[in-house]
């Protein structure tokens, strides 16, 4: 179940040009992101095929309806979009259940923005058991929020998540700092309006008015996230 929003917790926002920060889970927060490939590889070996290495930056940060459909389609495995979904998630499952990894820095910027009570969502196109598992190495106390991409309609690249998440926190997406480390994610963020720090983790990302763009999450903390909203 999607958690709620302290009342307390949202009035410490008021009248602050930072209103929220939303955080991507896998590839931002979480080293998976190279999990997620290595699982996708090992199920098709066994379905007969193998992956071909340029389609990794195809895709990575989508929703596992898109990126699942897609290596179908390029394999021409015999394999419904709905069993593949399965085995992937198991397999993912199976492969964090030996040890997660944090990206350098998350467990700091957590810590802070949880000191300072800054109301702070976690927003993945990953399914909800999947963030349910990971929130017991990220710490589901540093979340106000979390957004799983099987329940929203429309999910990444879409601006829905983001807004979504706004919503439920009870604040303005352009006082929102989202940080994202794929091109689909950024572009679901930006389309919601909010501000976006890009730290990329597979493929490049260029900057662009109301991005930033970083090489890792150790220089991200409260004070730059404060500094990347619009005056006003």
């Amino acid at each position: 179940m999607t958690s709620t929003v302290p009342a307390a917790v949202t009035r410490t926002a008021e009248g602050s040009a930072l209103q929220a920060v939303l955080l991507d889970m896998d590839g931002t927060l979480v080293d998976t992101e190279g999990f997620w490939w290595d699982v996708e590889a090992e199920v098709f070996a066994r379905l007969g095929h193998t992956l071909d290495d340029s389609w990794r930056h195809v895709v990575v940060g989508g929703p596992m309806s898109r990126s699942a459909g897609f290596l179908i389609e390029a394999t021409g495995a015999d394999i419904t979009l709905a069993e593949l979904s399965v085995l992937l998630n198991q397999g993912f499952e199976e492969r964090i259940g030996h040890g997660l990894p944090l990206m350098p820095g998350a467990a700091r910027l957590l810590a802070e923005l949880s000191a300072h009570r800054i109301p702070t969502a976690l927003v993945s196109a990953s399914h909800r058991r999947i963030i349910d598992r990971v929130l017991t190495s990220l710490g589901p106390r540093h979340f106000a929020l979390t957004v799983a991409g099987d329940e929203v309609s429309r999910t990444k690249p879409h601006p829905d998540p983001y807004l979504f998440a706004a919503a439920g926190l009870g604040v303005d997406p352009a006082r929102c700092a989202v940080v994202e480390d794929t091109a689909t994610g950024v572009a679901s963020a930006e389309a919601a309006g909010c501000q976006v720090v890009a730290v990329p983790s597979v493929a490049p990302i260029a900057p662009a008015p109301r991005r930033t763009v970083v090489p890792s999450l150790e220089q991200v903390d409260l004070t730059f996230l404060r500094a990347l909203m619009p005056l006003g």
